[in-house]
């Protein structure tokens, strides 16, 4: 089972992701601060320790410097995460999430005819 994460651990997820599965500490730090994270340097080696312990990243030594590798790709973790929200919430059933979006005007009708495009062709490609 994929652990949940914070918000701030998913954050770093997201630039390891992003990264292509594999970033250096630097540039971690790099991206935080591009999007005006102040975030301190204990901080951050807090949160990637508690994703290598919760097991979504490995840490390899290069040098002195730390790169960080996803074990655990974002299309697991999304699925994962849908997946405990479909049993927390709707007994394990997508019919009832799906119906939440619509009566909450969160599924647009271009949303529907896009996902109904992706259920009959199968793929990704609409």
């Amino acid at each position: 089972m994929i652990s949940q994460v914070s918000d701030s651990e998913l954050e770093l997820m997201k630039i390891v992701w992003a990264s292509g599965g594999t970033a250096l500490y630097a540039h971690i730090m790099d991206e935080l601060s591009q999007t005006g994270r102040t975030w301190q340097k204990n901080t951050v080696i807090t949160l990637l320790s508690r994703l290598v312990e919760k097991g979504l990243l490995k840490t390899n030594k290069i040098g002195r410097r730390n790169e960080y590798m996803a074990i655990v790709s974002e299309g697991d973790y999304q699925a994962a995460q849908a997946q405990t929200l479909l049993d927390k919430f709707y007994e394990g059933e997508a019919k009832g999430l799906v119906a939440t979006l619509i009566q909450r005007e969160m599924l647009t009708a271009a949303d529907y005819d896009e996902l109904k495009r992706f259920w009959e062709n199968g793929d990704g490609d609409t």
